[in-house]
């Protein structure tokens, strides 16, 4: 996916998007990989987590690292210092790595698949996905699996708008099932 992405897709782009300066082309600046552990915390009262720090090692070949609550909230049964999410970066060869298995493997595993919503850019051309089941990716060994969880993931680009970053991603093979613009 590198190797097609710097030497195809820019050039494409910047023929598309009408781009003059080759370095105004958008460009994947990172992955985001969060999980919330909150409500498996508080609401089952189990202290451990590992489970999803191991199911994230093995989804992102790479260790969490693990968020904490910054203030008690007691209507969540939230207390300061209490682990609420696992949150892995990723950036270079990992991240295209990870876009691969995400878009052949992963997400042709998903129930009732019908393609990707352009509603998850926002305005500053990144685009989230949220994920519902762990067990999609196939480093998951689903007879092992003890708590079903799901994922957001969030693709950072260099674009400064919706459209940018669609055609980025559409040009990096993303299927998306609303073939129509996103709104800029």
């Amino acid at each position: 996916m590198k190797e097609l992405y710097l030497k195809s897709i820019p050039v494409e782009l910047q023929k598309e998007l009408k781009i003059k300066n080759k370095y105004a082309v958008p460009l994947l600046k990172k992955i985001v990989v969060n999980i919330g552990i909150g409500s498996h915390i508080t609401k089952q009262g189990k202290k451990d987590y590992e489970t999803f720090v191991d199911s994230m090692k093995l989804i992102t070949g790479q260790c969490p690292v693990v968020r904490k609550a910054k203030k008690a909230i007691s209507n969540f049964k939230l207390r300061q210092g209490m682990p609420v999410g696992l949150v892995v970066t990723l950036r270079g060869r990992r991240m295209y790595d990870f876009i691969t298995k995400l878009i052949n493997i992963a997400l042709p595993r998903i129930r009732d698949f019908q393609g990707l919503s352009v509603k998850g850019f926002d305005k500053e051309g990144n685009y989230n996905i949220g994920v519902k089941e762990h067990t999609i990716f196939p480093e998951i060994n689903v007879e092992n699996v003890t708590n079903i969880h799901g994922l957001q993931i969030n693709i950072v680009t260099s674009a400064d708008n919706n459209y940018g970053a669609f055609m980025l991603l559409k040009k990096m093979n993303f299927p998306f099932k609303d073939e129509v613009r996103p709104n800029i």
